[in-house]
């Protein structure tokens, strides 16, 4: 059903609508945009797992669910 989605024809018609919204003024501003949010991202990401805190968040939630339950 979705065989050949992104065809290049596809992906030019995108790109021609994305420059008719933004302007081929803007796009530089668009695309740095994106860079710095995929770069804080990660920073953060990275950050979070070299502190253990994905770890930590992770036993917690486990031991959260692992507890039984009271029934009144």
């Amino acid at each position: 059903m979705f065989e050949g989605l992104f065809q290049p024809s596809h992906l030019l018609v995108i790109l021609l609508i994305v420059m008719i919204i933004f302007g081929p003024g803007k796009l530089p501003e668009v695309g740095a945009a994106i860079g710095r949010s995929i770069h804080e991202f990660r920073h953060s990401v990275r950050d979070a797992t070299a502190e253990g805190g994905a770890e930590s968040s992770g036993t917690a939630m486990r031991e959260l669910f692992s507890r039984p339950t009271q029934q009144q």
